[in-house]
């Protein structure tokens, strides 16, 4: 009997929609928290119903039913006061009161009678939990007020702050495995799974990451969710504006060239809110904008230009002939020590930001409102990353430029039902373009022959020559999402949605062919000309329950996914090229979602949770070389940009898979003093691979297959002292064990192609991300209304490497450390008022000690200062030494960065 899947998938979709749709109910998922809890009269503790409980400053409230619990629904995050009143009864109030996304704030209500002769209502100031009762997985949210006073400039330094999350390594796994969100929708480039707009802080109102286990509203991730809630206009006129110049100021001039120089750095940030006049109670807004540039802190020099040609072939270094910015010479150390001297330093990793937001809602009734939020960002740079990068140090012009911008339109229609019930569909469309090139137009005469990359040889910087090749691509994705929340009862909490997501990805990747009249493209059958535009689909559904008992929390549910690759895969390997292809198969899988927190006291709570994650590798390894083309030659000197030669897509790669454990205990120490401990297991399947495949003409090349593996175990502890008297602070501990067979999906094919080759791991390794250790800390002083001052510390052991001696691997991959690694950032702020107005004079100080930290290491020594084997190769033919050869500021973190600056608020 044959089954029409497609036929079944819809049927499976549409009956889930009926469903969810039959319930009456409502929300956009992971915007909003909830404020619930019981009113009882403080004489006698009997409940109260009809008690009115309000969220001041908003619309949001609800009545204590007949045995006096609430549930006020759909709270955004931030902090409230929150408001019990009832004819004779005095009025109580909370202040103070967070609340977070997905989280429950509990809050009860003790009503005295009301006497006659008084009418004032009892203020009480709410303290944040330190213990969260229903956290079933591991989650931590930080709001704007945090986020204010600490030493960070992007919303990464944030998530890198948490434990277990190193350099954007979620637990152990790989990058791209992080799903992106921004007010309720994904920001992720389907392409490379990296996030297509980097939101500023200035315009976050709350910024929840979750690194353990999640709930099964969030979709097409396997390590962690990062979920930011941006800000609203309200009722009143808001605005700031902030200004600051910075540079780095590093005494490291022996690996930094240049550094000791003034290399300014400019930043230009604001934002303004409140209602649109003529509509103040139904219409507001929030717009805000950053423009920021730097030049970087690694600079080349400006010595060669590429069309400069010279002549270093000869054994006698007197005969050779250089051409320096056009200028032809004959060889001399006198005529080196000057070119050097009196060359221009240029910047090789700068880069320009530029971020726009506008946020309108309006407010339809009483019980609908609609929201569109606009983003738009452009960012031109370079990099300095690798070795390619570093040959160009004499002749910076001759490398990549990039330039990478995104636009995303999102309209939201949110529809209250009632107290208990409301639903929230969403409209959405971005456009994520990526491109990188020397010359913009691959006519330009300025492109010169490939052989000027050969003129200098044996690791000497280029003389000469620049990259070839122009790459463009551009992602287009639309989403609608329609998602549905009811509290059902006190207990249960229903919450489901459907999703459709349809994307257009479009590439083109050529190498410049220089020629007379003018310049030209390879054919389009040739390896370096590459080309496609495919629509893809994915579909997604999913139901959950969040059930509060009065002894335990638990969160179930269920997810569908679907995913159409609208592409063709080759049904002969042997000749992927010109054999006859057939359409890609279609994927779907189901992932359980279970978490359970269970209280052991009021001060206490143990969690245990557990899940199936799945996701679909990133595009890019789906189409990647999509005429299935090899190289005879296997080498070449000028690479494609963004991929490994001679390696082929599959469109029919399976969905990755992480299975999650995680157990946990929350503590309160003491009033102001907190605890987490919690361990973890993953185990992680059908990572992506290559298999080292031969054509017909015995031409070798890699095809992406679902083969590698991986596990991951860890601990970690956390102790948290909420601000009292004027300080706070935060330590977390992370002992982890990251272990897989391969850290990079190429890594069979790169041990192929070595020399000699090297045969495949085939045990579990440590992970190149594996940190055994972390430590971080942070600690905030002072009050707002004066003056702040916040500090961030992180240690952490050395990450592997693989130690080698005369290029011959000496021990299993990556079986040695890279040095130990720590980073202190500050930041100091002296807040003032005059005239009603705020104003703000603040520094930060990144890498406050000027650490340079090692990230990566030459293989024989384990160290990012010197190698030996170099040595043996001989001396380089071209104007540097191998001394200066060895000088790699990319190995090191960055400098020490000083910014100082102005805000203005009211």
């Amino acid at each position: 009997m044959s089954i029409n899947f497609h036929a079944l998938r819809s049927c499976v979709l549409w009956t889930f929609f009926c469903f969810i749709s039959s319930l009456s109910s409502g929300l956009m998922a992971g915007t909003t928290g909830k404020i619930s809890g019981k009113v009882v009269d403080a004489e006698t503790g009997e409940a109260l119903a009809g008690v009115n409980v309000i969220v001041s400053g908003t619309n949001l409230g609800a009545a204590a039913d007949l045995e006096g619990n609430f549930n006020v629904l759909r709270v955004p995050p931030g902090i409230y006061t929150v408001r019990a009143t009832m004819i004779g009864y005095k009025e109580i109030q909370y202040q103070n009161v967070v609340v977070a996304i997905d989280r429950t704030t509990r809050l009860n209500f003790n009503l005295p009678l009301q006497v006659l002769e008084s009418s004032e209502s009892v203020t009480i100031v709410a303290e944040r939990p330190l213990v969260q009762m229903d956290l079933t997985s591991t989650s931590a949210s930080i709001g704007a007020d945090v986020i204010a006073k600490l030493p960070v400039d992007r919303f990464e330094d944030i998530v890198n702050l948490q434990a277990g999350v190193v350099e954007g390594h979620f637990r152990g796994g790989r990058r791209g495995e992080v799903a992106y969100i921004i007010d309720g929708v994904s920001v992720n480039d389907v392409f490379d799974g990296e996030f297509s707009f980097e939101m500023e802080n200035n315009a976050i109102q709350e910024l929840n990451v979750i690194s353990g286990t999640f709930n099964a509203e969030y979709g097409q991730a396997m390590s962690g969710i990062v979920n930011i809630v941006t800000k609203e206009g309200g009722d009143e006129y808001e605005g700031a504006l902030s200004s600051y110049l910075g540079d780095y100021l590093s005494f490291n001039d022996d690996v930094f060239y240049n550094v000791d120089k003034t290399n300014p750095i400019y930043n230009v940030q604001g934002n303004l809110s409140g209602p649109v006049p003529g509509l103040k109670e139904r219409l507001t807004f929030f717009v805000s904008g950053r423009y920021f540039k730097e030049d970087g802190w690694i600079y080349g020099q400006n010595i060669f230009q590429p069309s400069d040609s010279s002549d270093f072939s000869g054994d006698d270094p007197n005969s050779w002939f250089l051409m320096s910015r056009g200028q032809g010479y004959n060889y001399s150390e006198f005529l080196i020590d000057s070119l050097k001297k009196n060359a221009t330093a240029v910047a090789m990793n700068p880069q320009t930001r530029i971020t726009g937001q506008a946020k309108l809602t309006y407010k339809l009734t009483t019980s609908d409102k609609l929201n569109y939020e606009l983003l738009v960002q452009q960012r031109d740079y370079k990099l300095y990353t690798s070795t390619t990068d570093h040959f160009f140090k004499y002749n910076p012009d001759g490398n990549y430029k990039r330039q990478k911008s995104s636009y995303h339109h999102t309209l939201s229609w949110n529809h209250v039902f009632s107290d208990r019930t409301f639903s929230s569909f969403k409209l959405a469309t971005f456009k994520s373009r990526f491109e990188q090139y020397v010359h913009e137009d691959f006519l330009d005469p300025a492109y010169v022959s490939l052989n000027r990359l050969r003129d200098a040889s044996n690791n000497a910087f280029y003389t000469g020559g620049q990259q070839m090749w122009q790459y463009r691509r551009q992602t287009d994705t639309g989403i609608a999402k329609l998602e549905i929340t009811s509290q059902v009862t006190n207990i249960h909490q229903i919450q489901g949605g459907v999703e459709a997501r349809k994307h257009k990805l479009w590439l083109e990747e050529f190498e410049v062919i220089p020629d007379t009249p003018h310049n030209r493209k390879p054919p389009e059958s040739s390896f370096n000309n590459n080309q496609f535009t495919v629509q893809p689909t994915e579909l997604s559904a999913y139901i959950q329950d969040k059930m509060e008992f009065d002894y335990m929390i638990v969160n179930l549910g269920l997810r569908y996914d679907y995913f159409h690759p609208d592409y063709l895969v080759p049904e002969d390997l042997a000749n992927p090229a010109t054999s006859a292809k057939r359409d890609a198969k279609d994927s779907h899988q189901l992932s359980p979602r279970f978490g359970m927190a269970y209280p052991i006291s009021d001060r206490g709570v143990v969690h245990v949770s557990y899940g199936h994650f799945f996701q679909t590798p990133t595009f890019d390894f789906l189409y990647r070389n999509p005429d299935f083309e090899v190289f005879p030659l296997q080498s070449t000197i000028s690479l494609p940009p963004n991929s490994l030669l001679n390696t082929v897509g599959n469109a029919e790669l399976k969905p990755q898979k992480t299975v999650i454990y995680e157990i946990g205990l929350q503590q309160q120490l003491s009033d102001d003093l907190g605890l987490d401990v919690t361990a973890y297991l993953k185990d992680i399947r059908n990572l992506l691979s290559t298999e080292v495949l031969k054509n017909s003409e015995q031409d070798r090349f890699a095809r992406y297959i679902n083969r590698d593996y991986g596990s991951v175990k860890g601990l970690t502890i956390a102790l948290e002292k909420r601000m009292t008297a004027g300080f706070s602070a935060t330590v977390d501990y992370t002992f982890q064990i990251a272990r897989g067979n391969a850290s990079d999906p190429n890594d069979a094919f790169l041990n192929q192609q070595s020399d000699p080759p090297v045969e495949t791991t085939k045990q579990l390794v440590p992970l190149d991300w594996d940190r055994t250790h972390s430590l971080n800390s942070t600690v905030t002083m002072g009050t707002p209304d004066n003056y702040v001052v916040g500090l961030i510390g992180k240690l952490g052991s050395g990450l592997p490497y693989t130690p080698t001696k005369e290029n011959i691997r000496e021990s299993v991959k990556n079986g040695g450390n890279k040095p130990l690694y720590y980073n202190i950032d500050i930041y100091a702020k002296k807040n003032f008022r005059m005239r009603n107005i705020n104003y703000s004079l603040f520094i930060r100080v990144f890498n406050l000690t000027d650490r340079k930290n090692e990230q990566n290491v030459y293989t024989d020594t384990g160290r990012a200062g010197y190698t030996l084997d170099i040595f043996n190769s001989g001396s380089p033919r071209g104007i540097n030494t191998l001394d200066e050869f060895i000088i790699r500021p990319d190995f090191y973190s960055a400098p020490r960065r000083l910014e100082t600056g102005l805000s203005i608020s009211f």
